[in-house]
């Protein structure tokens, strides 16, 4: 195999690569060889074919089978052996081919930049450190103890008011005809959420155990029998059983109940919680802070393909028309992404910056804590899509960068309140066409490493 390179302009490399035809002839009679053990035709023991029978048949698709694997194996060995950072699909130009002849291609390639790091260690960046007020924490739990209410049964004298918790049997219909789903038994309603039916809690007012009332409600336009959608329905009920509110204490019974060990331990989940939600808002604040002043101290030619690639990732759901409104703001876009994907890449690479299949697995299964009652759909999440976890491994990955990017800049760490942070939070949201230009950078991520597949010109 000769190699040669035969212009390089910019970004932009041509390889010349020619195969000589008694390597072709030997990688032909390789595959009859082959082919002879696994061609079965009439007059012929199995096994005992001759090549030259095979190839009268089937000549011209071995032929372009053996050529398209040698196109793959010497592509992928050119450009290793003359150390070319692909960026996005190299193309192949067929010159010359044909049995009994020299196979000779171009192979016509977008190169990576070559990345030049500027130093860091001017760039200066506040941080936040939230401080979450106490009044807040309690604010919280007194919520939780109105959400999460606590029911006693009332004298059977009593009627049900709005607030109370009824548990009845119903039998419903329509035209005075059942329907699927019409019987419900043991069902718990509390009066006044308007969770069941539209309607239906009102008319479960001024009832007392063991009472029977019809009431008249519109089955929801969302039912899942078309025929029954929006229709009317009567529905006779029993009450079963009445229960009234009462006031949750805020103790330590309450905070076992809520899954805490006391109620200091809950004070601290509750302001775990609330810190955690702003951390990440401010988290990523501080973030495009830290991106724009990488973004601006650093320039760097981009591959035309891979700016093409990523304006159409970005503007596959637009029409046309949207598409070419916002071309020139898309472009700006994607140039900012893929310039710091690259930077940030090369930050992680300089740095010999990786993430382990157990980190990813420990951050899945912190995921999977952070959503009680929810684990099964997490789980069912990352086995049913494979990219997802190659996704958060983008994301750790890049965290990792911006972590270390942090020990590297002057970094001034500031204490706030909920009020400041809230602020702070608000302004970064401020509509701005450009806000969030660097975001999901992790697409960018590795790009060198992405699959090399070929394209015949």
């Amino acid at each position: 195999m000769k190699i040669q390179v035969k212009s390089q302009k910019g970004l932009s490399t041509i390889l010349s690569v020619v195969i000589d035809k008694k390597t072709i002839q030997l990688k032909m009679d390789e595959r009859l060889a082959q082919l002879q053990k696994e061609v079965s035709l009439k007059g012929f023991r199995p096994g005992k074919v001759p090549p030259s029978i095979i190839k009268s048949q089937f000549g011209k698709s071995i032929y372009g089978e053996v050529i398209d694997k040698i196109l793959r194996e010497t592509s992928t060995k050119a450009i290793s052996e003359k150390k070319l950072k692909v960026a996005g699909q190299p193309k192949i130009d067929l010159k010359q081919f044909g049995e009994g002849k020299d196979l000779n291609y171009e192979l016509l390639i977008d190169c990576l930049p070559l990345i030049k790091l500027k130093p860091l260690q001017n760039i200066k960046i506040t941080d936040y450190k939230i401080k979450i007020e106490k009044n807040i924490i309690e604010d919280k739990i007194k919520e939780f103890s109105k959400q999460y209410k606590q029911f006693e049964d009332k004298d059977e004298d009593q009627k049900s008011i709005l607030g109370d918790q009824v548990t009845f049997d119903y039998s419903a219909t329509i035209h005075k005809e059942k329907f699927e789903g019409s019987e419900g038994k043991g069902v718990q309603i509390e009066l006044g959420k308007d969770l069941f039916l539209k309607g239906f809690d009102q008319q479960l007012v001024g009832l007392k155990k063991n009472e029977k009332k019809v009431v008249n409600a519109k089955l929801p336009e969302n039912h899942p029998k078309k025929e029954l959608a929006g229709r009317d329905a009567k529905f006779e009920c029993k009450i079963l059983n009445v229960k009234k509110a009462i006031k949750n204490e805020i103790n330590d019974k309450f905070a076992t109940m809520m899954g805490a060990k006391n109620l200091n331990d809950f004070k601290m989940m509750i302001e775990k919680q609330i810190s955690s939600q702003y951390s990440q808002a401010l988290n990523s604040i501080t973030k495009k802070k830290i991106l724009d002043e990488i973004d601006k101290i650093h320039t760097v030619d981009l591959p035309k393909n891979l700016v093409e690639q990523e304006v159409s990732l970005m503007t596959k759901n637009l029409k046309v028309e949207e598409k070419e409104k916002n071309k020139t703001n898309s472009e700006k876009i994607a140039k900012s992404r893929i310039k710091l994907g690259l930077l940030l890449n090369e930050l992680g690479e300089k740095n010999n910056i990786k993430v382990s299949e157990n980190e990813v697995k420990a951050e899945i299964q912190k995921q999977i804590q952070g959503m009680p009652g929810q684990e099964k759909m997490v789980i069912d999440y990352y086995q049913k899509n494979p990219n997802a976890s190659q996704s958060l491994k983008g994301s750790l990955y890049e965290d990792k960068i911006i972590d270390l990017i942090k020990k590297k800049i002057k970094l001034d760490i500031k204490e706030i309140d909920t009020k400041e942070a809230e602020k702070i939070i608000a302004d970064f949201n401020k509509p701005n066409i450009d806000k969030r230009q660097s975001s999901n950078t992790q697409s960018s991520l590795k790009e060198k490493s992405k699959s090399k597949k070929i394209s015949k010109k």
